[in-house]
């Protein structure tokens, strides 16, 4: 299974909730050098934009995985650029926003925004 199937695994799961932080960094824990679980634990609080409508945890999933795989600022500066070229903002709040003005739902809204952060990564880190 690719790292993309395993992202929408884990959105599809019913027993356990994975946010848009966890279901980002969790199929990259082996790269990153972190087992399932301390992915699972690293993004708990980093949900729904760390639970306050702050960078959605997508992004801060992504931005973890670059870090841990010895990627540097420019990676991560990439990443935001492509991310909000894409959704116009960063914020969990805002893109929420946009989304609802769009009649978009949010469970398809943040898989959208997660299943984007996993191309994105693996796009960096192909470079």
């Amino acid at each position: 299974m690719n790292r993309m199937e395993q992202t929408q695994a884990l959105r599809a799961r019913t027993d356990i909730h994975f946010n848009c932080c966890q279901s980002v960094l969790v199929p990259f824990c082996e790269a990153c050098g972190l087992t399932e679980e301390a992915a699972y634990q690293l993004g708990a609080h980093f949900g729904a934009g760390m639970k306050h409508g702050s960078t959605c945890g997508a992004v801060t999933g992504a931005l973890m995985a670059l870090g841990l795989a010895g990627k540097g600022n420019d990676a991560a500066a990439e990443l935001m650029r492509r991310f909000r070229d894409h959704n116009q903002v960063l914020d969990c709040a805002n893109l929420l926003r946009l989304a609802a003005e769009r009649g978009e739902a949010r469970k398809p809204h943040c898989d959208r925004m997660v299943y984007e952060a996993v191309e994105l990564l693996e796009e960096l880190l192909a470079e």
